[in-house]
């Protein structure tokens, strides 16, 4: 007995009820050119409107026909594409009364030189529990995929790289499927150098199945980038620069060539940037004291990505791709913080002291993908082997130093250097099944190590003589391994569709502090995921259909090793980092109903569940309350309530706008410094995208947000927004194309803070160079392969 027909047997034994297979009908669809004449070898994709992932494929023959066998119960959309031409989209309703289907393709005459006319596609679309962003309009204004992430609606990013959709929890960066297991900042960087046209779509899930980690409760944002979709050689070069307070500068190439099944793709990009930070905040020392601090500090780097691909159609059946990316950083930064101690009551200036620190970094990251995809059918059953690997190293000086102006007396200063390294290994395999065409079985298994080390060695300089700072040298290890399984299913009822399953996670973490002390740690726990999606079609409006999504998810936030590190890391004289040992992983059930129109999502509400939520927070100390220290703690649980509305003109004619907002509503009840904590806060974000097609060369966009009352953690956020403005043309038969921007146009996009919860209170005010203003040139090049559509019947005579 074969391996399908086991699977088959097992599976049906326990589906959720048995199926009568729906009577289905034979249709012949036959693909033409303006004179007539059949286009021969043409792709056509039917996709199932109820079950989006249940795709039907066939190319054309000599006559330009194609036959399906199609439901009658079931409406279809079909995309026809062939190189020469411009796609075809079509709604297809079978009826008895029709066996054939005659489409016309219009030809594409600007296809040309790496030049390509295709149909109009929206900016956000809905595929089940996933919403598609197509960057094309983003790319053409933006310098990088950080920016385009910036400008995307729904998706809000914090000045320290967070990315967040639907909750207050950050979101999870996936680059081709693979979890970038990075700090925010590194993440950030590479972003950054991320050239933006190299990116062919972005996956939001803010409730992700469990196909997917259970790491990844704030959601996942997965950005695919292209790999050489274009026939024949193309490419791209790109320069530019934009100027705030300081400026930025890039140059760089894109390469794709596709032929014969085979694939390959090199992007190359050179990054000069500077930007700088200024925090201003104000912490009570006591009833009649306050510490204030003006913290300036500048980011110059210079970056250089590298990223390549190739893949391979063996056959009809096997398909193998390999990706990697590789990305230089010299990143250095300079800070200055003037800190003040004045007297509440008299006004009188205490303390004053001026702390400089120079940091100067080098970063190494390396990626490399291997992905195997076998076919085990005509009906979309696939078996994907995914193995990665990703390295990411950093060496690093530091130089800081510390003058005492009142009362004035000596100054001090000390220096010191760091290694840090961090090896990631995954392997996974994802078994998807078609069974009984109703019915899909998805299951597999993952395994994720990573190593991680770092020794940082800190001196004083005390006269002549430099000694060991003990307060900030360490160095530790750090081991996690992770295995997964999972298992889920969806069928068809008729206008529903439904997907359940359950993922298990195994989960071993080992951190070892060797100096100055061992504070070694051991976590060990398995632990299960539940995931429930159901789909429905609603209603048909003036022609347009209404789908509504229910989502139910459990997840996990795992703390990392530098949140359990109990080791005091030295920030200045008036502050200090301290891991806790004692952090619980915080659990998520959260609930979603959304809405879409033709794809489009419109509406959205749910809510998010946390026990033993953890978070960034500062105590004082309690030896000396002029001093404070940040940590992380588990404060109970947390209510977050939220709902989202979206509104679109679809990309027709010349305009077309996004338009939306959000309201997160947090509750937090729980203990802070062995106290009750109750806090409660709402808050509203606004994001809209405009588009406006000047003429056939020319193209104006419009995009920004606003958020009122706003969070970060417990600090609570004043109102700010952004407003970005572009517009770009094309020269030279549409290969050149000019981008004029101007980002954070009123320079609106910094916030006041406070955070009053126990024995802290602190408020101030944080800001960076994102005002800016910059030119950037594109220019496509390539020879792009017309396929010749002759008619085998007939033979030309020769020109003479």
């Amino acid at each position: 007995m074969s391996i399908h027909r086991i699977i088959s047997i097992v599976f049906v034994s326990f589906a959720f009820f048995p199926t009568l297979q729906a009577q289905t009908i034979p249709l012949r669809i036959r693909l033409q050119e303006s004179r007539q004449q059949p286009v021969v070898g043409a792709t056509l994709q039917l996709t199932d409107r109820i079950d989006t992932t249940r795709h039907l494929y066939a190319l054309t023959d000599t006559l330009g026909s194609a036959t399906f066998q199609l439901s009658l119960t079931r409406t279809y959309s079909l995309l026809a594409t062939s190189v020469g031409f411009k796609p075809i989209r079509k709604l297809i309703k079978p009826t008895t009364g029709q066996s054939v289907l005659t489409l016309t393709a219009e030809q594409d005459n600007i296809m040309l030189q790496g030049v390509s006319v295709t149909a109009a596609k929206p900016l956000l679309k809905q595929e089940d529990d996933k919403t598609i962003v197509d960057p094309e309009p983003i790319a053409n204004t933006s310098t990088s995929a950080y920016e385009i992430m910036e400008k995307t609606p729904g998706i809000f990013l914090d000045p320290d790289g967070n990315v967040y959709l639907s909750s207050t929890t950050p979101a999870t960066i996936y680059i081709n499927g693979r979890e970038q297991k990075m700090s925010a900042a590194d993440i950030a960087s590479m972003l950054k150098s991320l050239p933006p046209n190299s990116i062919a779509r972005m996956e939001i899930m803010r409730t992700p199945s469990a196909r997917y980690d259970a790491s990844g409760s704030g959601g996942i944002v997965n950005i695919i980038l292209k790999k050489g979709v274009k026939i024949g050689l193309t490419g791209s070069i790109n320069a530019g620069f934009n100027q705030g307070r300081f400026g930025n500068q890039f140059a760089g190439i894109n390469i794709n060539n596709t032929q014969n099944g085979r694939s390959a793709y090199l992007n190359v990009n050179y990054t000069n940037r500077n930007s700088y930070e200024e925090v201003q905040s104000n912490r009570n020392f006591t009833a009649d004291s306050v510490l204030r601090q003006d913290a300036y500090t500048t980011y110059p780097a210079q970056v250089v990505y590298v990223g390549y691909g190739l893949s391979y159609e063996l056959s009809r059946k096997w398909d193998v791709s390999l990706d990697g990316r590789f990305s230089w950083n010299q990143a250095n930064s300079q800070a200055s913080n003037d800190n003040l101690i004045s007297q509440i009551s008299t006004g009188r200036l205490l303390t004053e002291n001026l702390n400089q620190v120079t940091n100067k970094n080098r970063l190494l990251s390396f990626s490399q993908g291997l992905n195997v995809k076998y076919k085990l059918d005509t009906l979309g059953s696939e078996l994907i082997t995914d193995i990665s690997y990703n390295f990411n190293g950093t060496r690093g000086l530091q130089d800081f130093s510390t003058q005492y102006l009142l009362p004035e007396r000596a100054g001090t200063s000390g220096d010191g250097n760091f290694t840090s390294q961090r090896h990631q290994l995954a392997a996974q395999v994802d078994l998807k099944y078609k069974i009984l065409k109703a019915v899909t079985l998805e299951t597999g298994l993952k395994t994720t190590g990573q190593y991680f080390t770092s020794d940082a060695a800190y001196f004083n300089l005390i006269g002549n003589n430099r000694l060991s700072d003990r307060a900030r040298t360490n160095m530790f290890d750090y081991r996690e391994n992770i295995n997964a399984a999972y298992v889920q299913a969806s069928r068809t009822f008729g206008q529903f569709l439904l997907k359940g399953g359950v993922r298990l996670e195994n989960t071993n973490m080992d951190g070892h502090q060797r100096i100055p002390a061992d504070t070694s740690f051991r976590i060990n726990r398995t632990d299960f995921f539940p995931y429930i999606f159901l789909s429905r079609k609603v209603a048909k409006i003036a022609g347009y259909e209404l789908r509504s999504y229910l989502i139910y998810r459990r997840s996990i936030t795992r703390p990392t090793y530098d949140y359990l590190n109990p080791f005091a890391r030295y920030v200045d004289q008036y502050l200090y980092e301290a891991g806790n040992p004692a952090l619980r992983p915080q659990f998520t059930e959260n609930y979603e109903l959304n809405i879409s129109v033709e794809d489009r999502p419109i509406f959205a509400i749910g809510r998010n569940h946390t026990q033993d939520i953890f978070t960034n927070v500062v105590y004082q100390d309690p030896q000396n309350r002029r001093i404070a220290y940040r940590t992380y703690d588990n404060l109970g649980t947390n209510r977050e309530t939220y709902f989202r509305v979206l509104g679109a003109i679809p990309p027709i004619n010349r305009y077309f706008f996004v338009v939306g907002a959000q309201f997160n509503y947090n509750e937090y009840s729980g203990v802070y410094e062995n106290a009750p904590l109750n806090f409660k806060r709402g808050s509203w974000s606004f994001f809209t995208f405009h588009s406006f097609k000047i003429d056939k060369r020319s193209t104006a966009t419009l995009n920004g947000f606003i958020r009122t009352r706003g969070q970060l953690q417990f600090y609570e956020l004043s109102n700010f927004g952004v407003l970005n403005l572009s517009l770009n043309r094309k020269f030279m038969q549409d290969k050149l194309l000019v981008t004029l921007t101007a980002n954070d146009l009123f320079f609106t996009n910094y916030y006041q803070f406070t955070l009053q919860q126990g024995s802290v209170v602190a408020n101030g005010l944080r800001r960076n160079d994102t005002r800016r203003f910059g030119v950037t040139l594109r220019y496509n090049f390539g020879i792009r392969k017309r396929e010749e559509k002759v008619n085998m019947f007939t033979i030309e005579p020769p020109n003479s």
